[in-house]
């Protein structure tokens, strides 16, 4: 009887079941989306309990549009969205506060007391990071000092701490009955504890943030045995073996093992990530450097990383808020009803800018406006801010490793865009390549779970298993291309400086 592995892809907007064969073939899929908690400007919750019995669900669906059971599924891998902060009772299971998500910013006035000795960069010689709101260790600092009666419990050891992969995995073994409270390295990249060295977490840095070691998960490695489903669940007794952040499990779907490879997934935000090998290499134009994977004992990946906070969400942002559109799809026709932009820009800053600018007083700007514009231009110009903004990371990963890219392997949900991949290849210069299996992210958590016990043999039959599906190749010429992004980079300066002490 054939095998399966199964992945939970415990993302922004959803949580999934995919279920794939050794092929890496999508065999079936549960989805299930869960609620965005937006109590003030700024701030953006989900609710923990929610996701844990949606994910519990979406394992159903997908056993049960496959026809499956436990008996067929060899392993169980894990994939998340990274920075995101679940804080919940050792005793209780019950979350003390929601989940902090990665995109909220009110932390902001933590990070300032954190850099007002040494800086942004206080700390990211040892963690790759710059001290920002985007990262989960000021989320624990906020819930401590703000959720009546944490700090004390925490000082008693009786919080825990993780990222959601760790809240999934707590619970698949059994919570309170003898539930692995464990992150992999990847996750754990993205906390501003963890030391890219040692991969350990770094008492120092622990200090300084206030934030007691008994909270957090023990680190392992991406892809090893490390519990089993708990009894009571429809996997019971199948090992969970894989654990990749979403965007490191993108990169390894992608089949991107080796130095000098990279991918960009296009999702509610987009993520370049660039592999740098077993080198640490720390960035000089705005990336980040972080964890690529870990397969058990064998030496880490690096990678340099560029984040970028609104993409997809500036769609959905235009479907919900504005009334433009009724589904996400429909952007394409949209902007198809044009030729161009006609002039007009729009720079996502909800959340200020990531890569490379790292401004979280930027706020969001739509400029070049005239009587001209309509629905369309608007449309179009929010389908070309993801690939301005791709551009402008994918210019500082080719400063920094000094290697240009000759092609871009895409995935995540916009890739069916074609006018955006279209758009894209024109305004980077180089072709774009989008796989046939696109749920790269699952795969990726897929494959580290079935490496770990013998479902696939190594990485040469992963790669084996890549195969393009569709590539588009640059039309723009270079005076238009240049005219574009000096455009473009004249509307980003307009979001800068936006929030003021009396601005949220």
């Amino acid at each position: 009887m054939a095998k399966y592995v199964i992945a939970i892809d415990q993302g922004t907007t959803s949580s999934r079941a995919i279920i794939f064969d050794k092929a890496g073939s999508i065999i079936a899929v549960g989805q299930h989306e869960h609620e965005q908690i937006f109590p003030r400007a700024g701030w953006v919750e989900h609710d923990p309990m929610e996701i844990w019995n949606n994910t519990r669900e979406v394992i159903g669906q997908a056993l049960s549009k496959a026809n499956l059971t436990r008996h067929d599924i060899e392993a169980v891998g894990i994939t998340n969205q990274r920075e995101t902060a679940v804080v919940w009772d050792r005793y209780t299971g019950i979350p003390v506060y929601n989940a902090i998500v990665w995109q909220d910013t009110r932390t902001q006035p933590i990070v300032d007391r954190l850099a007002a000795d040494g800086g942004v960069e206080r700390f990211k010689a040892k963690v790759g990071l710059p001290l920002a709101t985007y990262f989960s260790g000021t989320k624990i600092v906020w819930i401590l000092e703000n959720v009546p009666g944490a700090r004390a419990k925490a000082n008693a050891g009786d919080l825990m701490f993780g990222t959601t992969d760790s809240w999934v995995l707590w619970n698949l073994t059994g919570g309170l009955e003898g539930g692995v409270h464990a992150t992999d390295v990847t996750n754990a990249s993205r906390t501003m504890f963890m030391d890219l060295g040692t991969l350990q977490w770094d008492d120092e840095i622990l200090a300084a943030f206030g934030v007691p070691r008994s909270m957090l998960p023990e680190i392992r490695s991406s892809s090893e045995v490390y519990g089993f489903v708990n009894e009571h669940s429809l996997l019971r007794e199948v090992p969970i073996a894989g654990i990749l952040g979403d965007q490191q499990a993108a990169t390894f779907g992608q089949a991107a093992f080796d130095q000098g490879e990279a991918k960009n997934t296009y999702g509610t935000g987009n993520f370049l990530i660039f592999n740098t090998g077993t080198e640490i290499v720390h960035s000089k134009n705005g990336l980040l450097t972080t964890l690529g994977y870990k397969l058990g004992d064998n030496a880490p990946h690096y990678a340099l990383e560029g984040s970028i906070a609104v993409t997809g969400a500036l769609v959905q942002w235009l479907r919900d808020n504005l009334g433009m559109i009724t589904t996400s799809e429909e952007i394409e026709t949209l902007a198809k009803t044009v030729d161009d932009n006609g002039g007009a820009y729009f720079v996502p800053a909800f959340s200020g800018l990531f890569a490379p600018y790292w401004r979280s007083d930027a706020r969001g700007a739509l400029v070049g406006l005239t009587r001209y514009v309509n629905k369309g231009h608007i449309a179009r110009a929010a389908l070309e801010a993801t690939a301005f903004q791709t551009r402008e990371v994918l210019d500082a990963v080719n400063a920094d490793s000094g290697v240009p890219l000759t092609e871009l392997k895409v995935d995540g949900g916009m890739i069916a865009n074609n006018t955006l991949m279209q758009f894209q290849a024109d305004i980077i210069g180089v072709p774009v390549v989008r796989p046939v299996v696109a749920e790269t992210t699952a795969l990726g958590a897929a494959y580290a779970a079935g490496l770990a016990v013998g479902f696939w043999s190594d990485l040469d039959e992963l790669r084996a298993n890549w195969q393009e599906d569709s590539r588009w190749t640059p039309q723009m010429d270079e005076e238009e291309r240049n005219r574009q992004l000096r455009n473009w980079k004249k509307a980003v300066t307009k979001t800068f400086g936006w929030v003021d002490e009396d601005v949220v």
